[in-house]
């Protein structure tokens, strides 16, 4: 069964900017009762919360933290749940990509993978003590179901987030906690800059954010598990699944040109030196 968020709190990460940001607008515009806004762009930050200020009577409350951080995340949690308590819909959506070779990676794990696992332990036991429908948002991506060359630590991150996220939402059934339903996002490529240079499968082109955010959203507040996005998404995992390797090797090279996805990746440029671009939307993510 559907919710609405009028009335309610929602909590986005990585919500400065790009897709995030547009998650808060639709939050705003259909009348939560608070919107809280977590990103480590602190002047990014405060723009966006002034910008939701305009459109509608919620309450907008911008943190400033790094998700990577687990002390970080743990502070401003306690902090989220002495003044509002647990939010009724979590959005987990903020995220950085490398397009490189595995032995030039940085780390990433900490931000797409162990990030949203942190966050959604800390708020989790109130949303079930409640006992109030609740939603979790878990952004993913088409990446974490196809092996990708140039993105193998991201694929490694997104992977995981579809196996835990996927799993988490049976236990909470299992459990008796059937109140809290988690969705389970898995786009392709989105046109928010985050994978500038990045080019889409055959049939598979970059997607707009709004049309993504819109999907999610509505998938959301209904319950679904799963969001794939577009349709070669879930045709491809199928693909996958039926062809033997040297076979899918050939699809995905040589026709779909999965493997060559990555070839001509720029990214977005970080704000500041040193720093990873922050999936706002996880800002444009494919994700």
């Amino acid at each position: 069964m559907g919710i609405s968020v009028s009335g309610r709190t929602v909590l986005i990460t990585g919500a400065a900017m790009g897709m995030g940001l547009l998650y808060a607008e639709r939050a705003v515009r259909e009348g939560a009762k608070a919107v809280v806004l977590w990103d480590r762009n602190a002047d990014a930050l405060e723009g966006a919360a002034q910008r939701l200020r305009g459109l509608g009577t919620s309450e907008v409350l911008p943190y400033t933290l790094d998700v990577s951080s687990a002390a970080e995340v743990a502070e401003k949690a306690e902090a989220v749940l002495a003044e509002l308590g647990a939010p009724d819909v979590l959005i987990n959506n903020a995220g950085i990509v490398r397009g490189k070779y595995f032995w030039e990676h940085t780390a990433v794990m900490d931000v797409n993978t162990l990030a949203p696992m942190h966050i959604t332990r800390a708020f989790l036991p109130g949303m079930i003590e409640r006992r109030t429908p609740a939603r979790i948002l878990n952004v993913a991506s088409a990446s974490g179901t196809l092996s990708v060359p140039k993105m193998s630590v991201y694929t490694a991150s997104k992977w995981a987030v579809i196996g835990w996220s996927d799993s988490l939402r049976l236990e909470l059934e299992e459990a008796g906690h059937g109140h809290i339903q988690v969705t389970t996002l898995i786009p392709s490529y989105i046109k928010t800059g985050m994978f500038e240079g990045a080019r889409g499968p055959l049939m598979t082109p970059l997607m707009d954010p709004e049309y993504v955010v819109d999907k999610a959203w509505k998938a959301l507040l209904e319950g679904k598990a799963r969001v794939q996005l577009p349709w070669t998404v879930p045709l491809g995992s199928a693909l996958r699944g039926l062809l033997p390797q040297p076979a899918w090797d050939v699809v995905a090279g040589r026709i779909f040109k999965v493997y060559q996805s990555m070839d001509h990746f720029t990214g977005r440029p970080a704000p500041d030196p040193g720093a990873p671009t922050s999936a706002a939307a996880g800002s444009g993510n494919r994700a």
